[in-house]
């Protein structure tokens, strides 16, 4: 396991329980006390966490949003084949609404070559790459900018979506629960993503399968709000069966 994919196992447990213990991360993670006592130091540098006696709990008892940069290179070939399977379904001439975040930008990428499509996105990184290209339409939201992950937030971003009719909106997901359906550790996002949702004719989650079976703060939707779930073969089948016949897994590339 990488620096970035313990500390957001760290970053996870934190949102999950409130409080993590040096100790016990230590054992369940396979490291010395010394290496997760400098993950935690690096969380805490970061104004992502605070230290307690004997381990660390969110700032101020919030959730908080783990940076673009962590984000980026985790499963980043599982993020590529997710987004290739889930641009299959777009056509020329289709409009396209595209949630902030790595695999939704890799999604920009698989859908760069496809002629005549209208981009809708709320994602600075995804405008920037699509600005670039030939013949592409593109709207990009206004508000609020939430830094480390590129993503325009608060009242303006939300009634943005409302003037559209999208033929997709491709949304990525922080956890994806048979029960809890899609939830995301920042509850600020939530309401530009159910903005995405009902502009949209058809609904696609796209989702790596690190972030199944696990909850987050906020809820987004319940999962038969969502048309379709896209992941990795890293899920296992049988889980699979519980998210419903929406459910599709990607190929990986040899």
């Amino acid at each position: 396991m990488s620096v970035q994919q313990r500390r957001r196992e760290i970053v996870r447990r934190l949102h999950r329980d409130g409080y993590v213990e040096a100790k016990k991360l230590s054992v369940e993670l396979g490291v010395d006390a010394s290496t997760i006592r400098r993950d935690l130091d690096g969380l805490v540098r970061g104004g992502q966490a605070e230290r307690t006696h004997g381990g660390a709990r969110p700032v101020g008892g919030a959730a908080f949003e783990v940076p673009y940069a962590v984000k980026e290179f985790e499963h980043r070939r599982q993020k590529v084949a997710i987004a290739r399977h889930a641009a299959k379904r777009v056509h020329e001439g289709d409009s396209v609404i595209l949630d902030s975040g790595s695999t939704t930008f890799q999604v920009a990428v698989a859908l760069r070559h496809v002629p005549d499509l209208t981009f809708i996105t709320n994602d600075l990184r995804i405008a920037t790459l699509l600005a670039g290209v030939p013949g592409v339409r593109l709207f990009l939201a206004g508000g609020e900018l939430l830094n480390t992950v590129y993503t325009l937030i608060g009242p303006r971003a939300t009634d943005f979506f409302s003037d559209f009719s999208a033929t997709w909106a491709f949304l990525g997901a922080d956890a994806v629960d048979p029960a809890a359906g899609i939830t995301n550790t920042n509850t600020l996002e939530v309401p530009v993503k159910r903005a995405m949702l009902a502009a949209s004719a058809t609904s696609v989650v796209v989702a790596d399968s690190t972030k199944f079976g696990t909850r987050t703060l906020a809820r987004v939707a319940d999962l038969d709000e969502v048309d379709v779930l896209v992941t990795d073969p890293g899920l296992d089948p049988a889980r699979a069966a519980e998210y419903g016949a929406v459910f599709e897994i990607a190929e990986l590339d040899d």
